[in-house]
């Protein structure tokens, strides 16, 4: 008789064990030499040493579906325990999978376009209107390359511009102030990340969510580092920005010029920036445009409509 500890790292348990220990129940079956008691993230087995081994090596691939689908069915238990083939085994170009096991890859030609730019360079641009899933997608791509260990941590920033409201007269204090502008990227995470998780790497700074103003005089290494509505820099703000690489590390930037928050005397250090970089080696550029909206379908069709405003407007 051994006993043994596993530790269920970077998986919601409730996933693994189940709704009502249900999983766990399914796999006590499986292994009737064995007394298997689960709590938080920790599995405690006692019994036969032979029947211990087949069961570590089943929990360590459960895990893996786990981590890979964030999800697990009872015929995923069955097919793993037994040795069946499972749908893991099968390429199908998903990127991750959200907490609600939906796979989460290319909707589009050019959102395919950004994934495959993301493969060959170590910068990419990708601008387009709202709804087109550039940032959606370059977080899913990030927390990918975190999954897989091909990086260390996450970056995420945005610049903190007013749309319609002054930041200094917003209640609370700074991070109050601040978090409005960085919501939709927490809003991702929090889809393709457990709750959990996610707090326990934004405390240890795995995953660290900052405006733009906060990446002065860093040096960003074995990360993923991603600069959301990059439209709304300056020159000087994006350029400090993009200097900020460093070893082992991707940028994605994403913007959308249809949505300029800044005085109107004052240039977008994104077109400045695609205007200087657009043939420099290693920096990948995708336009995105509303074929590619994955929203509503009435955001397509108001996109269309303050486009052809805008023509009007210039005529």
């Amino acid at each position: 008789m051994i006993e043994k500890h596993i530790v269920l790292d970077d998986i919601d348990p409730v996933v693994f064990y189940g709704v009502n220990n249900g999983h766990l129940q399914m796999i006590r079956s499986l292994y009737p030499k064995l007394r298997i008691v689960g709590r938080d993230n920790v599995i405690r087995v006692l019994g036969d040493e032979e029947q211990m081994a087949a069961f570590e090596e089943s929990v360590e691939k459960l895990h893996a579906h786990v981590l890979k689908f964030n999800a697990l069915k009872e015929e995923d238990i069955l097919d793993i325990v037994k040795g069946k083939r499972t749908k893991e085994d099968l390429p199908d170009g998903v990127v991750v999978y959200s907490m609600s096991g939906r796979p989460i890859k290319a909707r589009s030609e050019n959102q395919q376009k950004l994934i495959e730019a993301y493969e060959k360079n170590d910068m990419v641009f990708a601008v387009g209107p709202a709804g087109t899933g550039k940032t959606y997608l370059s977080i899913a791509l990030a927390v990918k390359a975190l999954k897989e260990k091909q990086a260390k941590k996450i970056i995420l920033s945005r610049p903190a511009v007013e749309a319609g409201e002054k930041l200094g007269f917003l209640p609370g204090d700074m991070k109050e102030k601040i978090d409005p502008y960085l919501q939709p990227l927490y809003d991702a995470l929090e889809d393709m990340l457990p709750q959990v998780k996610l707090q326990d790497m934004m405390e240890k700074h795995i995953i660290q969510i900052a405006p733009l103003a906060f990446m002065r005089g860093r040096t960003l290494s074995d990360a993923v580092v991603i600069l959301d509505e990059a439209q709304n820099t300056t020159p000087a703000q994006i350029r400090m920005f993009l200097t900020r690489m460093g070893w082992n590390t991707k940028m994605i930037i994403t913007g959308d010029m249809t949505q300029i928050d800044l005085p109107h005397s004052q240039k977008s250090g994104l077109i400045e920036a695609l205007h200087i970089l657009n043939n420099v080696e290693g920096i990948g550029v995708v336009n995105l445009d509303r074929n590619d909206i994955v929203r509503h379908k009435l955001v397509t069709r108001i996109v269309n409509a303050y486009e052809q405003f805008d023509k009007e407007a210039k005529s």
